[in-house]
């Protein structure tokens, strides 16, 4: 008679389908410990969690760059780049979950946000060729400008006085705006 797999059954469950996007609930996973598990194990959990990140991660910067060259006004870029954020905080809280050993979420954080500041590179490193095919200068500049004064992380934009603090803003804040009256 077969019964359910455990806290691996509980996990591999969860990251299949975090990872096709559905809206998953992981205040629940149970804690993982190394040595609960036989090493092959172990390394095939790690894998499955490496893909599901991966996954996500490829299919938001997929949305992101498409996003990105459909919007040819300034604004509506930043728009873009800022919305981006929100899709990254499933992504982190994944990486960081608290059930993780601690080994693993300062690998798998390091892994996202080395993957996150690469694509911003990537980002700036295509306006540069754009430049080269002679695209209008200007246009380049303002979406260069664009780029660095909306980070993905949310923190300061490179080249800034103060050091930059990844994920600093406070998403479930009350939004604030300023009024200005004549």
């Amino acid at each position: 008679m077969w019964g359910h797999g455990g806290n691996y059954q509980t996990w591999t469950d969860h990251l299949a389908r975090w990872s096709r996007g559905e809206r998953v609930d992981g205040r629940g996973l149970p804690a993982l410990e190394r040595g609960d598990y036989h090493q092959d194990t172990w390394v095939r959990l790690t894998d499955q969690l490496t893909r599901a990140l991966s996954t996500r991660l490829q299919g938001w910067a997929d949305d992101l760059t498409r996003a990105l060259n459909a919007e040819q006004d300034e604004f509506a870029a930043a728009r873009a780049l800022v919305q981006a954020r929100s899709g990254l905080h499933a992504v982190r809280a994944l990486a960081g979950h608290p059930s993780l050993t601690p080994e693993l979420r300062t690998r798998f954080l390091g892994l996202v946000d080395g993957q996150i500041a690469d694509l911003q590179r990537q980002l700036e490193t295509q306006l540069d060729r754009l430049g080269r095919t002679g695209a209008d200068p200007r246009w380049i500049e303002a979406r260069r400008r664009t780029l660095r004064d909306n980070p993905l992380t949310g923190g300061a934009a490179p080249g800034a006085t103060e050091a930059p603090q990844p994920w600093a803003y406070d998403p479930t804040a009350t939004p604030r705006r300023r009024i200005v009256t004549d």
